[in-house]
This record gives structure tokens, sequence and C-alpha cells, in this order.
């Protein structure tokens, strides 16, 4: 690791350096068993998977008949994604999460080791952008990780920091251990459903 040129997560070249190198210890190749079970449970939605990395996950929710679109900033994770994805690869997009903007309103923003890929100063600008793409009654659904090391990423964030973070707009529906974790992040991930809230 220790030879890596880029540093700044922050950048697209930081992630397109590790895909090139095939360094992506995040990456739970296979979309994970909570996620299944939870677009089983429920309706078709319309749905974006930010910071996609290898987007595992768009293949399972396009399957399911859901309007699901994958996005990344990073060219080389854009194009592994797409070469994974197979039919479904023009639903994985170039894009910088602040500035994309979806055809149709949202009813799912899908995070997957996203918040934690940021350093704890762009916690806020995330939580904003949730809250500005959703729709109230819309769902923020996925991995949190939870962790109070200061170096990363991942950048683990600790429970009552994620509620004063999330509470403004959304409140808590599901918060459920995780099973099938990969070793980056286990022991330390939950699943969690929150709904935009009505105001």
């Amino acid at each position: 690791m220790a030879d890596f040129a880029q540093r700044d997560p922050l950048l697209p070249a930081f992630w397109d350096e590790r895909f090139a190198r095939r360094f992506t210890p995040w990456d739970r190749r296979a979309a994970p068993q909570a996620l299944r079970e939870f677009v089983t449970a429920n309706a078709p939605m319309t749905t974006v998977i930010p910071g996609c990395g290898a987007a595992r996950e768009l293949v399972l929710l396009r399957e399911a008949c859901w309007n699901a679109t994958a996005i990344d900033f990073s060219p080389a994770a854009v194009a592994t994604a797409r070469q994974l994805a197979g039919p479904h690869a023009q639903h994985v997009v170039e894009a910088d999460f602040f500035a994309w903007q979806p055809a149709q309103p949202l009813q799912l923003v899908y995070e997957q080791a996203f918040l934690c890929a940021m350093p704890p100063a762009m916690w806020p600008r995330v939580a904003a952008r949730w809250a500005e793409l959703l729709p109230p009654g819309a769902l923020l659904a996925g991995y949190f990780f939870f962790d109070d090391g200061v170096k990363g990423p991942p950048f683990g964030i600790a429970r009552s920091a994620l509620d004063a973070l999330l509470q403004a707009d959304f409140v808590c529906e599901a918060d459920n251990a995780v099973s099938d974790s990969i070793a980056v992040f286990e022991g330390k991930e939950r699943w969690m459903v929150w709904r935009r809230r009505q105001h």
C-alpha cells in the first residue's frame, strides 16, 4: 500500500490507481445478503448507487426490474463496472455524485461504502446531498461503517455522529447486524434503512 502515488480520496485518480492495480479490499465480489432480502421484500424502486465501484449490486437490481443507475467519478471504476454489468452496462454512469441529476425522482439511494470513502469533513455535504436528492418518504438504505480509527478510507463514523448527521432529515426504520461482511468491514457495519422526513 505504501507505494500508491495518489493519497486524496476526493480525486478520481486515487480510485483509478487502486482499480488499475486491483487493490479493492472494499469489493464484496457479490451483492450482499441484506440487499437481496430488501429487494425481495420491496416493489421496484428508482434507485441510485453513488460511488458504485464495481457496481455488483446493479445487476441484482436491474434483473429484479428496478430502475437503478450506478454512478462513479473514477473512469477506471466505471470501466470495471460496465464490464461486470454486461447487458446493463448503459446504466453505469461516469459522474460526480454532487453534480449528477436523476432523470426522474428517486425512491432510494443505496449506500455501500460511499460515506466511509469520504473524509469526515465531507460527511455533512454527503448527507445534505442525500436529503436534496430524496423526496419526502423516499429511502436511504444500505451499509454504514462504524469505527473510531482516524485513518481511511474507509473512514468509520460513531453511531451518535451518524444520528447527528441524518436525524434532521431522516428517520431510522431499520438497524440490523450484518452476517456476511468482508474483512475490512467485519464486525463494524450495520444494515440500515432511513426514510426521508415529511417536512
